[in-house]
Parts: structure tokens; C-alpha cells; sequence
């Protein structure tokens, strides 16, 4: 399972407001190998549900995670900080053993 926090619900909100896209949105999670760890996050709109998506929704907000990357992800949390060490969307993933220091890529 996926979850947001109420920060980053408010966050995506917010995004989905300002591009013009409506509540059928949801937020697909994936992960992709790459970055300095060698698996990265992968963040984006979707409205095409796949046949091996996992589907989650929290505080409203549908989450779409293919059936691959919910291997990496389960138990993750999808932050949104704003703060002066760093802005953007935060994965809070109990499975990476190791995160870059932008934390857009980790290892298991």
C-alpha cells in the first residue's frame, strides 16, 4: 500500500488545480531503474488504469502503482515538503536500503 500525507494530498490538489485536470487524475508511482542508488521514483498524472495496476486511494487522492514497482513500494509514503532543505515530493520508503541525498533514487 501507498499512502499521502496531508501535505502532499494538498499538493496534488493544488497541481491538478493549476494544470486544468479534473478529479479522474490519479497519481501514478512507479519505480524505473536509473539514478545514483539505481532504482528512481517515477511521478506523474495518469488516467489510464492499467490490467496490473495495484490501485489505492488515501484522503481522496487514487494512487495507480504498477504490479513491479508495488514490490518496492509497499508501505511507502508520499510526502510534500517545502522547507529550506528541499522542495518537492518525499518518499518516505521502508523497503530502500540506501537513498540518494536527493532522494529521488534508492536501493533494496
Amino acid at each position: 500500500m501507498v499512502s499521502v500525507t496531508d501535505k502532499a494530498k494538498d499538493k496534488i490538489v493544488e497541481l491538478r488545480q493549476k494544470d486544468g485536470l479534473n478529479d479522474n487524475y490519479a497519481i501514478r508511482v512507479a519505480v524505473q531503474g536509473g539514478g545514483c542508488s539505481g532504482l528512481m521514483y517515477d511521478l506523474q498524472f495518469d488516467t489510464d488504469q492499467q490490467p496490473n495496476d495495484h490501485i489505492v486511494e488515501d484522503k481522496g487522492i487514487k494512487i495507480y502503482v504498477d504490479r513491479k514497482s508495488l514490490l518496492y513500494l509497499a508501505g511507502t509514503e508520499l510526502d510534500f515538503s517545502d522547507g529550506l532543505n528541499g522542495k518537492g515530493f518525499q518518499f518516505k520508503n521502508p523497503n530502500a536500503s540506501r537513498t540518494c541525498g536527493c532522494g529521488e533514487s534508492f536501493s533494496v
